[in-house]
């Protein structure tokens, strides 16, 4: 009769070290089969425009949750790392398309990215001062001059605090909005061409 006792007990340890281990297992299983989309869907972005000489720091951004990267080699200058930081200083122009690898798990595969490296070409802003009267709409554009052919300037606003109420500057530059009051502002831009940035001020005076 003890015999029996001692080996149901035994039997129901067993069971309760078996069920303890069964999510664990689970959780295991589903880690190492986290589904990747398809290759070629697995970035957000995956063409680059950069200048030679000017130094590179972006973040790839993949488009599934937990994804490691390994690290490569991507063109003369520019590296990823395993966090998916593209980095380094493009020392030759020309277009790049080069595999990486993305990791979830155990499960890997390979997604192209394309690096167009352009020369070196100086611009400057043409315009930075913008005359507007309260409560009629503004319709301009901060532009440049110069820089490298077919590149599209990008425009952020670094001080969003600093624009008059019912003023706009869009990522492509374009002033609108309705000024609310009169009044003169001085809001800091930030204009990248290719990866090649400069902080600038725009005015805008509304009577």
């Amino acid at each position: 009769m003890m015999r029996q006792w001692w080996v149901l007990v035994l039997a129901v340890l067993a069971m309760c070290a078996l069920y303890s281990a069964v999510p664990r297992l689970a959780l295991t299983f589903t880690a190492r089969h986290v589904p990747l989309d398809p290759p070629g869907d697995s970035l957000v972005e995956d063409t680059f425009h950069v200048t030679e000489g000017i130094e590179v720091r972006k973040q790839l951004l993949p488009t599934t949750k937990g994804v490691s990267f390994r690290p490569a080699y991507l063109a003369v200058g520019i590296r990823v790392d395993q966090s998916g930081l593209l980095y380094g200083t493009p020392q030759r122009s020309g277009t790049y398309v080069a595999p990486i690898r993305l990791c979830a798990g155990q499960s890997c595969q390979e997604q192209r990215l394309t690096l167009i490296v352009y020369g070196n070409v100086p611009w400057e802003p043409r315009e930075l001062t913008f005359p507007g009267r309260a409560g009629i709409p503004l319709n301009d554009e901060i532009g440049i001059n110069g820089g490298p052919a077919d590149v599209v300037p990008t425009f952020t606003v670094t001080d969003r605090a600093r624009m008059p109420r019912g003023v706009t500057i869009g990522p492509d530059g374009h002033v609108g909005g309705v000024p609310a009051a009169a009044g003169i502002s001085e809001v800091p831009v930030r204009i990248c061409v290719a990866g090649n940035c400069a902080g600038v001020v725009v005015r805008l005076i509304v009577v």
